[in-house]
């Protein structure tokens, strides 16, 4: 059995990855993170792990939503 990681899986990393470094996220980036993890009718297990780690991380207060 293959573990096959997604393209919108690995999308999704780049994006966290991206606000994870910069400490902030805009609501578009996060509307569009939400967006890709859900584009394909069902959100996977690497998809979930990725959005529990970038919802921790903006409830810590690590990673900021920010204005445009």
């Amino acid at each position: 059995m293959e573990n096959k990681v997604s393209d919108s899986s690995m999308r999704l990393r780049e994006m966290i990855e991206k606000a994870i470094e910069d400490h902030k996220i805009t609501r578009e980036e996060y509307d569009q993170i939400i967006h890709i993890a859900t584009e394909d009718g069902h959100i996977d297990r690497q998809e979930q792990a990725l959005l529990s780690e970038l919802q921790q991380m903006i409830e810590d207060r690590m990673v900021k939503f920010v204005m445009k």
